[in-house]
């Protein structure tokens, strides 16, 4: 388990009410179970989270799967909604 801070940007902010949060995670899918249910109350949230893309440690995440995407003490994810129109 690595301790870091994920951040929200955009709809994920609005949709979590916080711009960060500091959690300890070993992958990036145990991060995002994490904070699913910390925010399971908020409606939006799932919804949001599903359109978004992840930076760990600023690189882009892309393809790979979250439980293959590992996170080393002091790390940083940033999740990013997507920014523009278009339907997904």
């Amino acid at each position: 388990m690595a301790s870091g801070t994920i951040r929200y940007w955009a709809a994920a902010k609005a949709a979590t009410g916080t711009a960060a949060e500091r959690y300890d995670a070993a992958t990036l899918a145990d991060l995002l179970d994490q904070a699913r249910k910390e925010h399971a109350h908020q409606p939006d949230f799932e919804r949001v989270l599903a359109r978004c893309s992840f930076l760990v440690n600023e690189r882009q995440v892309g393809d790979r799967p979250h439980e293959s995407v590992e996170l080393s003490e002091g790390w940083t994810v940033e999740v990013l909604p997507p920014f523009a129109g278009g339907a997904r």
